[in-house]
């Protein structure tokens, strides 16, 4: 029996080739370039683009172009613990560093109230910083607390990155688990900017809460994951 490739794939394979055919870190030819080497619309390459961008094999800057990435190494970790993302880099081998760390000291939002049990007019502290690996941004992490459980003197003053961490580390107050939901989103300009790349990709998004022994809830947290260098998984056990 002769089985007979669809026309989407053998354009995945034909892209595929040409960008393992790319040295890491150099451009691919335009869009209207490409498109007509490979005999398609712009529409249609751009939606294969889409698949090799999920795993991380290419990413697209507004008004620059599209670059080959092939991580080195990737973030794998369960979700049966909860860890910091530097905890687990250097569990894993992996060389991870901080983009610059923004921290603001403002109300409360309706959100932000709803999700830490707040009073209208209650202040948090905002924290949003970018993970580096291979000296790219692959995550966007932002975390909102009480201003009773930090303050921003703690923050500009040896802090590592990790709010988990640093609440860990000081003891106080004593933790006790996390609740998260996990979805694809396609981002924000803003997220999309900080990460350089397009605005309305897809990015995995872990918004959590993170609450003390007392139930509490301490930190609501936004987690931005580029594909490609994050690979997650859960142990699932029979009911």
């Amino acid at each position: 029996m002769t089985i007979h490739s669809t026309p989407t794939q053998r354009l995945t394979e034909a892209l595929g080739q040409v960008i393992a055919a790319t040295k890491p870190g150099d451009r691919l030819l335009t869009e209207p370039q490409l498109a007509r080497q490979l005999g398609v619309s712009r529409a249609t390459l751009r939606e294969a683009m889409r698949t090799f961008e999920t795993q991380g094999l290419i990413r697209r800057r507004q008004g620059v172009g599209t670059f080959v990435l092939r991580p080195s190494h990737v973030l794998e970790s369960g979700l049966e613990v909860l860890e910091s993302i530097e905890t687990l880099a250097r569990r894993t081998g992996l060389k991870v560093a901080f983009g610059e760390l923004k921290v603001y000291h403002r109300s409360a939002s309706d959100e932000e109230i709803q999700a830490l049990g707040l009073k209208p007019g209650d202040h948090v502290v905002s924290v949003a910083r970018v993970i580096l690996a291979e000296d790219r941004p692959v995550a966007f992490l932002v975390d909102i607390l009480p201003d009773d459980i930090i303050t921003v003197e703690e923050l500009t003053t040896g802090f590592t990155g990790s709010i988990l961490d640093l609440l860990l580390q000081r003891g106080d107050p004593p933790l006790i688990d996390s609740h998260c939901e996990i979805a694809a989103v396609a981002v924000s300009p803003d997220v999309a900017r900080t990460l350089n790349i397009q605005r309305g990709d897809a990015l995995l998004r872990f918004k959590s809460r993170l609450f003390a022994l007392d139930g509490r809830a301490v930190a609501y947290s936004f987690s931005y994951f580029l594909p490609g260098y994050f690979r997650f998984h859960v142990v699932r056990q029979l009911g």
